[in-house]
C-alpha cells in the first residue's frame, strides 16, 4: 500500500511539476493573482484546460481527518460533471524518517463539485498535489503548499511559476523555511588546479636486474654443496659447490698437455685455446693458474658465486646429477628492490617516468619511502585490466622483502579543471545530476557530464559553467523536491 502510494504521489506531483514546466500548453497558462484560496467557491484559477479551485477545511488544516473540495469548470466557465479527481498530500522523507502520504478519495456531490477527505499523521508541511482529468474538456495539474496551522492553500505553480525560457526552464521553487528544514547548501562551480591522489596495490619484488643463474655448461655430478640451502649469503668468488665432469676433467688434461709440450710453433695459440675453453665452462683465472701449478687435473671442481647476494633458489643436493644449462642455483642481490604496482587504464595517461611516489609497506608500521616510477609497461594485464608501473627501492637493511604488500600513492597534478564540491553530485545509475541554484529560491535540476574525481571535488566537462552555484548539502531531500515539482522522470 505505502509504495503504491508512493507512486501515485510521484504521478500526480510530478506531473504537476511537469506540466508546469514542461508542458505543450504553457504558454497559454493563465493565472489569477496568487495567494492563500479563502474559498473554493470564489476563487477559480486557470491550471491547462481547465478553471479549478480548491479548498480544505478546516481551514488551516490539522493534524487528523480534514475534507477538500475541488470545484471543476472548462473553459466556458460551466461546470464539469464526471471528472476524475485525485490528490496526494506527501510529507517528505526527513532523516530516518520515510515519506507519508495522505491521498484522498474523491465523489461528486453537484456538478462540477468533488468533495473528498484526507487525514495527515502529524504536524508540519504537506505539499498537496492536484490532477483533474475531465473527458472532452481536458486536464489540469497543480500543486499547492499547505501545512498543519497556516491558513489557506498557495499553488506554487502560479505563485512561482515562470516561462519555459532561459534559466527558468525546468526550475521549481523551494522557500527559505523548507531550505532551512532540510540542511541546503550551496557552493560554486570554480575551475581550479586538480590532483589526483591515486592509491594502486602491488608488491616487493626482486630486481631483475640484479639476478644471477648459475648452470653449467657440461654434464656433471654435484659434490659438496656448500650453498645448501636457500637463504643462505654468498659473497662474489665464494666456492658454491664442487662439481665433477668427464667433459670438464678431460678439459684440465688437454690444458696441461698443451702447456707440456713447451712452446714451439703454434703452442702458443692453443694454449691460450685451452685456456678460454675452461673459462668459459665458468673456472675463475685463479682456479686456472693453480691447475697449470698444480701440474694434474682435479676430479672436484669448485663452481664460485658470479655475484653477491642471497640464494633465493635452489634445484640441487649433494650428488645430485645436472645436465648441461640446467639452472643449479638462482641468486638475487636484495640491496635493491622492485615495487610493481597495478594501475588502471584510466589512470594511466597521467603517468610516466619520474612521476614521484609514496610507497607504504603495511607490515612495517610508519614506514614510507619517496620513490620515483622508473617505468610503465607497454602492455595490459588482461584480467584485471591494469598495467604495471615499476620503482626502484635501496634496501640496505634487507628490510623490504620479495612479496611483500604494497601501497603506492601518485598525486597527479592535472592542471587547472571546472570543478564542483564532490557532495553536489547525484549519481542516478549512469547519469549525474546537480541542482543549479538560480536564486529566489528557484533551483533546478541538470544533468552533467563528469569526467576526474578527487577526495573533495569533481571535474564538470558538461552542463554547468564557472560561477554557477550548487546544492551541496540536503540533495536527496531537493531531489524529493525536483521529481514532485518539475517532474523530472528523466533522471
Amino acid at each position: 500500500m505505502r509504495h503504491l502510494l508512493s507512486v501515485l504521489a510521484v504521478l500526480i506531483l510530478g506531473a504537476a511539476g511537469a506540466y508546469h514546466f514542461y508542458g505543450d500548453d504553457l504558454a497559454a497558462l493563465q493565472r489569477t493573482q496568487p495567494g492563500a484560496a479563502s474559498s473554493a467557491e470564489t476563487r477559480f484559477e486557470t491550471m491547462g484546460d481547465l478553471r479549478v479551485a480548491v479548498s480544505v477545511a478546516p481551514d488551516p488544516p490539522r493534524v487528523g481527518e480534514n475534507r477538500i473540495t475541488v470545484l471543476v469548470r472548462n473553459a466556458n466557465d460551466e461546470p464539469v460533471s464526471g471528472a476524475l479527481v485525485r490528490t496526494v498530500a506527501e510529507m517528505p522523507a526527513m532523516g530516518a524518517m520515510p515519506a507519508m502520504y495522505a491521498p484522498a478519495e474523491f465523489s461528486e456531490t453537484a456538478p462540477g463539485r468533488y468533495e473528498g477527505r484526507f487525514e495527515l499523521a502529524m504536524s508540519g508541511e504537506w505539499p498537496l498535489g492536484l490532477e483533474v482529468e475531465a473527458h472532452g474538456s481536458g486536464r489540469a495539474v497543480a500543486r499547492f503548499d499547505m501545512a498543519t496551522g497556516r491558513k489557506g492553500l498557495r499553488n506554487t505553480a502560479t505563485a512561482h511559476g515562470a516561462s519555459a525560457d532561459g534559466d527558468s526552464a525546468g526550475a521549481f521553487f523551494v522557500d527559505e523555511r523548507r531550505r532551512q528544514m532540510i540542511g541546503v547548501t550551496t557552493g560554486e562551480v570554480a575551475r581550479r588546479r586538480l590532483v589526483l591522489d591515486v592509491r594502486a596495490v602491488g608488491a616487493v619484488t626482486y630486481d631483475e636486474t640484479r639476478l644471477h643463474d648459475v648452470s653449467l655448461k657440461f654434464d656433471g655430478w654435484i659434490g659438496r654443496l656448500h650453498a645448501d640451502y636457500v637463504g643462505v649469503p654468498v659473497r662474489k668468488g665464494q666456492p658454491l659447490f664442487t662439481v665433477y665432469g668427464p667433459a670438464l676433467l678431460a678439459a684440465q688434461e688437454e690444458y696441461l698437455e698443451v702447456m707440456r709440450r713447451g712452446d714451439g710453433p703454434g703452442r702458443a695459440g692453443l694454449a691460450e685455446a685451452a685456456r678460454q675453453r675452461l673459462a668459459l665452462w665458468d673456472l675463475a683465472p685463479s682456479q686456472i693458474d693453480a691447475l697449470r701449478a698444480r701440474g694434474r687435473p682435479e676430479a672436484q671442481v669448485a663452481i664460485m658465486a658470479p655475484a653477491s647476494g642471497t640464494v633465493v633458489q635452489k634445484n640441487v643436493v649433494a650428488g645430485s646429477a645436472v645436465t648441461a644449462g640446467q639452472t643449479v642455483l638462482r641468486i638475487a642481490d636484495l640491496g635493491r628492490v622492485w615495487v610493481e604496482a597495478h594501475v588502471y587504464e584510466n589512470e594511466l595517461r597521467f603517468l610516466r617516468e619520474e612521476t614521484p611516489a609514496r610507497v607504504v609497506i603495511p607490515a612495517l608500521p610508519a614506514t614510507v619511502i619517496d620513490a620515483k616510477v622508473a617505468y610503465v609497461y607497454p602492455f595490459m594485464e588482461g584480467a584485471s585490466r591494469t598495467a604495471r608501473v615499476r620503482l626502484v627501492l635501496d634496501n640496505p637493511d634487507g628490510l623490504l622483502r620479495p612479496d611483500m604488500y604494497a601501497e603506492v600513492h601518485f598525486a597527479l597534478d592535472v592542471g587547472e579543471r571546472v570543478v564542483v564540491p564532490e557532495q553536489a553530485v547525484l549519481h542516478a545509475g549512469d547519469t549525474r545530476v546537480v541542482f543549479v541554484d538560480l536564486g529566489e529560491g528557484r533551483l533546478r535540476a541538470v544533468r552533467v557530464r563528469t569526467g576526474l574525481r578527487t577526495r573533495d571535488w569533481i571535474e564538470v566537462l558538461e552542463g554547468v559553467a564557472p560561477g554557477e552555484r550548487v546544492v551541496t548539502s540536503g540533495n536527496f531531500l531537493i531531489a524529493s523536491e525536483s521529481k514532485l515539482k518539475s517532474g523530472l522522470s528523466q533522471w
